[in-house]
């Protein structure tokens, strides 16, 4: 399970640390993709597969569930985690999250890992944490 925030900032390559809490999970290898407000999803190769499968259930008769799958799928890149500890995230995400040459926040989310943009991640959480409770009595 993929846990915690952690500030990192991407090197020239656009390569990033995984945190160490993360690697050995991570280590038989990733696929990042354009996730929801402007952050990219990191999964193991076995949450991919299992997200794939929940999306090929989606009709491709609605125009949602096609542009869904469009950017989900299109997006993806399989990357490893290197020796260092180490992963890429190739220039087109990059520029989808807005991470050019500036400090990232990876955070866990359970089956996922997300990384952010340092100020795109302050300022979503600063408008979450308002309503946090609100959407927890939602939950329920």
């Amino acid at each position: 399970m993929l846990l915690g925030e952690f500030i990192h900032t991407l090197d020239a390559k656009g390569r990033v640390f995984v945190p160490a809490k993360w690697r050995e999970e991570l280590a038989g290898g990733v696929v990042v993709t354009a996730g929801q407000e402007r952050c990219l999803f990191v999964m193991t190769k076995e949450a991919f597969t299992r997200r794939a499968a929940q999306l090929e259930q989606l009709s491709s008769d609605q125009k949602a569930n096609r542009d869904y799958k469009r950017m989900f799928f299109s997006s993806a890149s399989e990357e490893t985690v290197d020796r260092t500890g180490r992963m890429s995230i190739p220039a087109g995400l990059r520029r989808f999250a807005g991470l050019e040459g500036k400090e990232v926040i990876l955070i866990g989310v359970s089956d996922r890992a997300e990384i952010w943009d340092r100020d795109s991640w302050s300022s979503y959480k600063g408008s979450v944490e308002e309503s946090y409770a609100q959407i927890a009595d939602e939950l329920s």
